[in-house]
């Protein structure tokens, strides 16, 4: 048996996605591209390609999930401490709770030794991100079972967790509760503090630091600096000036992020030329200026469309010495895309990338979105290209943004492969109904039956969460299409795989079937809402007639809509034709 130590040339995450998505199996066919001599051999260098791997699979957490999966079941392979780690946050940012705590299971069970207190605060984070803050607490009286006591810093994680997604009066009420079982310290007061301060309340904030005093801890520059910002936040621009006066007569000097603070308070309000005087102070106070004051700065020229004046300060933050990151140039393209100015985006990404700047996911976002609004979809097919090549993996949004651009310039074929790819990857667990609805649409326009049908399978069997709303797009495009009976077709499929369809759904199949005078089918329907209804304990008559009353309700006002589209048309033609006249 040979080690493997030769240099590794690892797929890029879309050949990952198409070997993955087929099966967790057949994603064994991908090794070759990682020139191992020996399949059943696995080197420390693609052990931690793996872990960059599955954290680059972004939105894509199915994906993830079944990467991770695969892995487990490889000859001599263990999953590491920080693989289980990325695991961990892809399933919370799923909020697939219940698999993060099998998972943990599975690491006391396998990996015991690998089991910390950190893994518990991911955990923790993730449930006051979905705003699960009793959830988010039961982890604490949780950790003992696994061997792992939560201490002051725990704790800390956790009021910071709460308190960061707007939780603060909880995290106050648990801060209470815990002092004797976990003793006060400067982190806790500084995550109150900054949490009554995000919530405007400055009365809270201020109470908290005279807890804070009482307890023995003097305010350092942090604490400083939360309460600058609810000053700001709350518009009182002279009090927070007072409390850099009161900073530097404490002993305790404003840093670069004091005065950003104040900075990016100005710019939010068009102040522009006062935070210019508080930029220029701060270099007379020989501060050190950094590169998120300066992209601060940048970013308010940039909103309010004084575009040179951005680049003027990215001119003078390279000369000293500074090197801008992908937030400085974003607020730059961004101003560039109200403008529609296109060549000057490809220009600036162009130039970030000489100075060793890679565009993120956001920059590559922004182009695509204005490629595709100006109609130039190659320009933007590029830019997809480049990303996936050398950037990062393309999300939810930059899928959506592709597929709309394809649609946009009716290039149908492009949509739906796009559409597909976005689905074999995970990145959406329920389709998103704007994106689904406008791609159906168009093809049953279009008469590409087959290619919708294409679609529509695509997303029964790659296992999206095709609800009540994902059917209802279906069967509505094909009935509005004229395709009656392949919209009752589809119903029924939707009543066998346990879904009833809505109310107006069925009044207006009833409606098409009359006209067609077919009984059989409408009887079949019939029957089977019947029963559906039964065993959701709902009287059949109120269900049909709630279904023609919610139809005459959208006919009505679809009737109203076309009443004032015509009258709009009408007025129109009525200035066009005057003009003539005057001509």
């Amino acid at each position: 048996m040979s080690t493997v130590t030769t240099s590794l040339t690892p797929m890029s995450t879309l050949q990952m996605s198409k070997s993955c998505t087929e099966s967790s199996g057949s994603f064994i066919l991908g090794l070759p591209s990682w020139n191992l001599p020996c399949k059943n051999l696995v080197s420390v260098s693609v052990l931690c390609w793996w872990k960059e791997s599955l954290n680059r699979c972004g939105d894509a957490g199915n994906l993830g999930y079944r990467f991770f999966a695969w892995a487990s079941k490889q000859p001599g392979y263990r999953h590491s401490y920080q693989v289980y780690k990325s695991m961990i946050k892809i399933l919370g940012k799923m909020r697939q709770f219940g698999a993060v705590w099998a998972l943990i299971d599975e690491m006391r069970k396998e990996n015991p030794e690998l089991l910390t207190s950190e893994a518990f605060v991911i955990l923790m984070r993730r449930f006051a991100s979905a705003r699960m803050v009793t959830k988010a607490i039961q982890v604490l009286d949780e950790m003992p079972k696994y061997g792992c006591e939560p201490d002051e810093h725990v704790f800390g994680c956790l009021l910071d967790a709460l308190c960061k997604k707007g939780n603060v009066k909880e995290a106050a009420s648990l801060f209470e509760d815990m002092r004797i079982r976990f003793t006060p310290n400067v982190k806790h007061f500084t995550s109150l503090l900054y949490g009554w301060c995000k919530e405007g309340k400055l009365m809270e904030a201020k109470f908290v630091l005279v807890q804070m005093k009482e307890a023995g801890f003097e305010p350092d520059i942090v604490v400083y600096n939360n309460l600058l910002s609810g000053y700001a936040l709350a518009g009182k621009m002279q009090d927070g000036y007072d409390l850099l006066q009161e900073m530097k007569r404490k002993g305790c000097d404003p840093n670069a992020t004091s005065y950003t603070i104040l900075v990016q308070s100005l710019c939010s309000k068009d102040k522009m030329e006062e935070a210019m005087q508080v930029f220029l102070d701060m270099r007379r106070k020989e501060c050190v200026v950094d590169v998120v004051t300066y992209t601060t700065l940048i970013s308010g020229f940039c909103k309010w469309g004084k575009i040179e004046r951005g680049y003027e300060l990215l001119d003078n933050m390279i000369q000293q010495g500074l090197t801008p990151n992908q937030m400085t140039y974003f607020h730059i393209l961004v101003a560039h895309e109200k403008k529609e100015q296109l060549e000057e985006c490809l220009e600036l990404v162009e130039e970030m990338q000489k100075i060793g700047c890679f565009p993120d996911l956001n920059i590559y976002n922004t182009v695509i979105r204005l490629a595709c609004k100006l109609g130039e979809v190659d320009e933007g097919v590029r830019a997809w290209n480049q990303m996936e090549s050398c950037g990062p993996a393309p999300g939810l949004d930059t899928f959506t943004i592709m597929i709309h651009g394809f649609l946009g310039q009716g290039l149908l074929i492009e949509a739906c492969r796009y559409f597909k790819e976005m689905v074999g990857r995970g990145l959406l667990s329920a389709p998103q109904y704007g994106t689904l609805k406008e791609l159906l649409n168009s093809l049953l326009r279009a008469e590409k039956i087959e290619m919708a049908k294409d679609v529509w399978s695509c997303i029964l069997s790659k296992g999206c969460d095709v609800n009540v709303f994902a059917w209802t797009i279906w069967i509505h495009a094909l009935f509005k299409n004229g395709d009656v009976k392949e919209a009752c077709s589809y119903c029924l499929d939707m009543m066998d795989a346990g879904v009833m369809p809505q109310p107006d759904t069925f009044a207006m199949l009833m409606r098409g079937l009359k006209k067609l005078y077919n009984r059989q089918i409408a009887l079949e329907i019939t029957e089977k809402v019947r029963k559906m209804a039964a065993d959701r304990e709902m009287t059949f008559k109120m269900y049909k007639r709630r279904g023609e009353r919610d139809l005459k309700e959208k006919i009505k006002g679809k009737d109203k809509d076309d009443k004032r589209k015509r009258r709009a048309r009408r007025r129109q033609w009525g200035k066009n034709q005057g003009r003539t006249d005057i001509a």
